[in-house]
């Protein structure tokens, strides 16, 4: 079996090994003693993670059935929706909110850039809106976006406009409180920040939210992602009692749910900083290099990634594979745009917050050395 190279992308990344062992048990039922208080802890840690008295939801599916369940459960046909777009999955979120009936409106911002709080109101002041999407690290720019202070202009210019974050890239690394700052919906998976394999699509939803759903005048259209199915499982599991609608991903579970008690123990606020101060080196090392950010400026640069421009001369053809051959897997360019002009590196999970597995180190000095190899002079 070939040597395992690190996943430094922008996720899946890597897992601990309790994680990991988590993944290997036995088939076990989804009734069974050991796996009903599983999912409810996790159910209940979740809201720890999202500083939120609101419903979490763990459900087999990408982050992207995140998207259909928002869309399907609290958007009715010819509703209009805002979407702040930084980026590829802001697009992509559109197209989902499409599908359901929403009228949306795209508030779109120059590659690099994030969405401006004047911009943001100026919209709200142009209609009424359903809701307001915002993606928090876009995960084709490494743009982060404020939330918390989009949701402060949603409060004062449209205060009924459900707030929703696609936090796939950002629960576990970047700064969310739910309750807080006003936010009645985050979409994420468990692949990234939250440190478990990819097969989960976990969500944050507010309580005002479920009130606006269960008011909802349209049947839902959809069929498994309806939360008329899922509350039901959701609450019996965290009372500790078993239900059925469809099977949960077993094992996906007990992997979260270890990673969850991995990050409470840690400590939210600490894990916070820690991202924080491992962007930071991540990103002097790169300025250093006399690379550029696809970010315009590090008050809006994600703190779980790094989206870097190749410098003149090289190509991902040149410096992907070196990096391969140094025991690195970094991601390429995903925005349409700019795809074949810049790759993508993730610093998150365990790879940050144990240091002591030298991750982040190794991913830099391998940069360093491949560019060297491609010939790149301000890499010697």
């Amino acid at each position: 079996m070939a040597a395992h190279k690190l996943c430094m992308i922008p996720g899946p990344i890597e897992f601990h090994e309790d994680v990991l062992q988590a993944m290997a048990t036995p088939a076990t039922s989804h009734v069974a003693p050991n796996f009903i208080p599983a999912l409810g802890e996790s159910i209940e840690l979740l809201r720890q993670i999202l500083f939120t008295s609101g419903q979490p939801f763990i459900i087999a599916g990408s982050g992207t059935l995140g998207w259909d369940m928002t869309a399907c459960n609290l958007i009715e046909a010819g509703e209009d929706v805002l979407v702040c777009n930084s980026g590829y999955f802001g697009d992509r979120f559109g197209e989902c909110l499409e599908t359901y009936g929403a009228k949306v409106t795209h508030l779109r911002v120059p590659i690099g850039e994030s969405p401006q709080l004047a911009a943001v109101a100026a919209a709200l002041k142009s209609k009424k809106f359903k809701a307001i999407t915002i993606t928090h690290v876009d995960t084709s720019t490494g743009v982060l976006s404020d939330i918390k202070g989009i949701a402060d202009v949603v409060r004062k210019e449209s205060p009924e406009t459900l707030v929703v974050v696609d936090g796939v890239c950002s629960v576990g690394s970047e700064e969310i409180r739910m309750d807080a700052w006003g936010i009645d919906v985050v979409v994420t998976a468990s692949q990234k920040a939250l440190g478990a394999p990819p097969g989960l699509c976990v969500m944050g939803v507010s309580t005002r939210a479920i009130e606006i759903f269960k008011a909802r005048k349209t049947p839902v259209a959809n069929y498994y992602a309806n939360w008329n199915r899922w509350l039901p499982i959701m609450n019996a599991y965290e009372a500790r009692k078993p239900s059925y609608f469809a099977t949960p991903a077993v094992q996906n579970v007990f992997a979260l749910h270890v990673s969850l008690k991995q990050i409470v123990a840690q400590g939210i606020e600490k894990r916070f900083a820690v991202h924080k101060e491992a962007s930071l080196k991540a990103k002097q090392f790169i300025h250093d290099l006399g690379l550029k950010l696809v970010p315009t400026s590090l008050e809006h640069a994600a703190n779980g990634m790094s989206a870097v421009y190749y410098p003149e001369g090289v190509a991902a053809t040149d410096l992907l594979p070196k990096l391969a051959a140094h025991g690195i897997v970094a991601a390429g360019g995903l925005h349409v745009e700019i795809a074949p002009k810049y790759f993508r590196i993730g610093h998150m999970g365990i790879s940050v917050t144990e240091p002591e597995r030298g991750h982040l180190d190794a991913t830099l000095n391998a940069l360093k050395s491949s560019l060297a190899e491609c010939g790149y002079k301000g890499a010697l």
